[in-house]
């Protein structure tokens, strides 16, 4: 099968990255994040989101939401989410399980939360009977590849910050986030209050690992106990922080996320005036999303693979990545193209 369309998670490991990992295979080295890939991979880190940032790593990015959210909250506390996000849909019930928190997904419009959803959810304050709202969790960029604005930003994370709410944000794709909106990563988190992020690793090029960087060193402080009892402590952490390291330096990131940018949109280009083919709309992550004629799928899938994202549209997410290269997009087009003649 040629390379797809199913998920950046699909792509191997960039090259880089792969070489950080022969460079940290070496010797003997000290256990549990004590050792020096560790340490530089974190001054790394503080070097785009702050001085104070707390950097903590995981094995992928299910258990950096679960964490996130038990730091965040009580057993008898909720937690405010978009409906199509991943914590709601995609985990499997990991974070009401493991973390004991209350899920209470909220409509969106093109996968993004609104204050006015917000406050239609905050209610019941005080009430013994009603789980009590204490995490706003946001999706950047969204389940539906959208792009929450600087100004959205603001004004959800304000609105929360005003319920004394704590600001968790999924971003398992956010180094496109930072891309597509012209932004560092510190002005998309610690200057607008958000109190930790989940920062994806595997969808970028990494083999495997995910961070959980606090910017509320209040929360941070147990969170070590709280990682080794989800068991998701990596004895050896060199091999997760090494990735992070080579990642984070030379700008690396950006360039893994502005070549999977340029590719969603040259896919977008390509195939938005086939007859047959309805696109969403254009490109704000690394993904596009199409309605398709459904007994097209099979055949398309015979060469490239992809989801269909709604079975009752046929609606199909496509992902490009690090590695995707525009013969890949100029045979899926023909391909198209060919099943629209």
């Amino acid at each position: 099968m040629k390379r797809g369309f199913g998920s950046d998670n699909h792509a191997g490991v960039h090259p880089q990255i792969f070489a950080s990992l022969v460079a940290a295979n070496t010797e003997h080295a000290p256990a549990y994040g004590t050792d020096e890939w560790t340490d530089k991979a974190t001054e790394e880190f503080r070097k785009h989101f702050g001085s104070s940032a707390q950097v903590f790593f995981v094995f992928n990015g299910t258990a950096a939401n679960v964490t996130s959210l038990r730091a965040l909250s009580k057993p008898y506390q909720a937690v405010f989410c978009a409906d199509v996000s991943h914590i709601n849909v995609d985990e499997c019930g990991a974070p009401e399980y493991l973390a004991g928190c209350k899920l209470i997904p909220l409509t969106t419009v093109e996968g993004k939360l609104s204050v006015a959803e917000l406050e239609k959810a905050y209610i019941r304050r005080g009430d013994q009977h009603y789980s009590q709202g204490q995490v706003l969790s946001l999706t950047q960029p969204t389940e539906l590849g959208t792009t929450y604005s600087f100004a959205e930003l603001q004004a959800l994370i304000a609105w929360a910050k005003s319920k004394k709410m704590f600001v968790h944000i999924d971003g398992a794709r956010f180094t496109n986030a930072v891309t597509y909106l012209k932004k560092s990563f510190k002005e998309l988190t610690a200057d607008l209050g958000v109190d930790v992020l989940s920062f994806g690793g595997t969808k970028n090029g990494l083999m495997m690992g995910e961070a959980v960087i606090f910017f509320n060193k209040d929360l941070a402080y147990d969170f070590k106990y709280i990682r080794k009892q989800s068991a998701q402590l990596p004895s050896k952490t060199r091999f997760i922080s090494c990735q992070f390291q080579a990642f984070l330096q030379d700008n690396l990131w950006q360039k893994i996320s502005q070549h999977s940018l340029q590719m969603a949109h040259y896919l977008y280009e390509s195939v938005k005036d086939i007859p047959g083919v309805q696109v969403r709309g254009i490109p704000q992550s690394n993904a596009v999303f199409a309605i398709i004629p459904s007994e097209w799928v099979k055949k398309l899938r015979e060469n490239y693979f992809f989801y269909v994202w709604d079975e009752s549209t046929f609606e199909c997410r496509w992902m490009t990545s690090w590695d995707t290269q525009r013969e890949d997009i100029d045979g899926f087009t023909a391909a198209l193209k060919e099943l629209a003649q």
